[in-house]
């Protein structure tokens, strides 16, 4: 398993559509293996294939606080939304940044495992957001999106200046290799 790179906003690559997975391959299971290991070592609790520059329709997700949940969703669909309600955010694609966002607290939704096989499940709390938060980025959408103009603005400002931070540590040899 590897560690793959996770993109940050404003990355154009980040508003990139996912398109659906057709092949149930054994390049599709490392990709979810490795998207799994690098979603815990962030650490999160869902990752988007969009995140990581693979812009297909699969998500990872785990929301207990052991690991013990790991759930695949490929080709995911929203079938029902009920409950909505407000819930802070955060995403590992604008890090150290959260704010509230209004979402469904209970979905019901259809997908394919790992293996290709059709399945639906209904979902509620933390995990029925963290799925409509990761399917946003399959359509290019961050959940800064649901924030005013001026609070993405600064949110873009911040993440920027912390990245030059960030680019001026490197010792000269290596930011040649990034």
């Amino acid at each position: 398993m590897a560690l793959l790179e996770i993109l940050e906003f404003p990355d154009p690559r980040l508003r990139t559509r996912a398109v659906p997975i057709t092949e149930y391959d054994d390049a599709l299971s490392r990709l979810i293996d490795d998207m799994f290991e690098t979603m815990y070592a962030a650490p999160g609790i869902g990752l988007a294939a969009s995140q990581v520059d693979v812009h297909r329709q699969l998500i990872v997700m785990d929301c207990s606080a052991d690991r013990s949940e790991p759930l695949v969703f490929i080709n995911p669909e929203i079938l029902a939304r009920d409950e909505v309600g407000v819930m802070e955010e955060g995403c590992l694609s604008v890090p150290g940044i959260f704010d509230e966002v209004e979402r469904a607290q209970r979905v019901r939704a259809r997908a394919r495992d790992r293996k290709g096989k059709d399945f639906e499940c209904e979902l509620d709390g933390i995990r029925a957001v963290c799925l409509q938060h990761e399917m946003d980025h399959l359509d290019g959408k961050l959940f800064v999106d649901y924030l005013s103009m001026l609070k993405r603005d600064r949110i873009r400002r911040k993440l920027e200046k912390d990245r030059r931070e960030r680019l001026a540590k490197v010792p000269a040899g290596a930011a040649a290799s990034r």
